[in-house]
């Protein structure tokens, strides 16, 4: 990865070309180059926040969650995590050295915050995918807070965050057209201690193009996490134009498993019913993308 080696040199010696704290990231299609730029800077910041307190905590938030979707859009781009990784390296060494209160520290942090307090002030956000996309909502009430929706047959789904502010639950909505009744649910995803990256089964195929059911492993490769509460969907809840549904929610540790992913991968949620010979299985799927960048934006809290 030539090219990040040279952005890095070139945000080193420049400091803080910073770009607005959402722009360049907006939709996918951003350069490797131009990802590196943005990660190697938001973590350099990040970093010097750290050690030397510069930003009130809506700002420094805002910045880490911005520092999440410049590494997964420097990822959708081609970069290399192990290129990524050191790079990071790089980034948090010269937060290091640089002294809290000079006029390089001081300059770069003035950017940041112009850059970062209007993105923290706002209360919804979109993070676009390569084939889905995550809405993210931190206005009050009990809502979806960042969700991702989803068709399968005639079958619809809601999946994400939802919940009061602070207390985010990772759940599915699901309506089914037959109006049949799910005896449980599941989330698969690849399981990061027996892989070490991500399968996308490409086979020739533009990664961009890749549907969503090739981005999963194969099963031996995977990890399920049992929903551990059902119930029938509230209102606010459901997929628009339903009048009823089923929720699901899974334990906190499917929403970690599902942060730590590749954004280029996809999970399935698989929905059981009992069937004359055994379970039977709907399965819905959900592109990783920006949820870990999503959940942390819920966490930015407004002045």
């Amino acid at each position: 990865m030539t090219s990040t080696r040279r952005t890095a040199r070139r945000v080193v010696c420049g400091w803080m070309g910073l770009a607005a704290a959402g722009g360049l990231l907006a939709a996918p299609g951003v350069s490797v180059a131009a990802a590196a730029d943005l990660f190697y800077e938001r973590t350099v910041m990040t970093a010097a926040d750290a050690r030397c307190g510069l930003f009130a905590p809506p700002v420094g938030a805002a910045l880490a969650a911005g520092r999440m979707q410049a590494h997964g859009a420097a990822i959708r781009a081609g970069a290399d995590k192990a290129e990524l990784a050191q790079l990071e390296r790089r980034a948090r060494a010269k937060a290091a050295a640089t002294p809290c209160k000079s006029a390089d520290m001081t300059l770069a942090a003035s950017r940041v915050r112009e850059a970062f307090e209007g993105y923290a002030q706002l209360s919804r956000m979109t993070y676009p995918g390569e084939v889905s996309e995550w809405r993210a909502d931190r206005s009050g009430g009990v809502r979806w807070r960042l969700q991702q929706s989803a068709s399968f047959g005639w079958n619809k789904m809601v999946f994400g965050l939802a919940g009061r502010e602070g207390a985010n639950a990772l759940m599915t909505v699901a309506n089914f057209a037959d109006g049949k009744t799910p005896y449980g649910a599941r989330l698969v995803l690849r399981d990061t201690d027996a892989t070490l990256g991500p399968y996308l089964d490409a086979r020739g195929q533009p990664l961009s193009k890749l549907p969503l059911a090739r981005r999963l492993p194969p099963p031996t490769a995977r990890n399920a996490y049992s929903a551990e509460a059902r119930s029938p969907a509230g209102q606010d809840l459901l997929p628009k134009g339903f009048k009823s549904g089923w929720a699901f929610r899974f334990p906190a540790a499917a929403a970690h498993a599902l942060a730590e992913l590749d954004p280029r991968e996809a999970v399935a949620v698989e929905f059981l019913f009992a069937g004359p010979d055994g379970e039977l299985v709907r399965r819905a799927y959900v592109e990783v993308g920006d949820f870990a960048a999503g959940r942390a934006f819920l966490q930015v809290a407004t002045r």
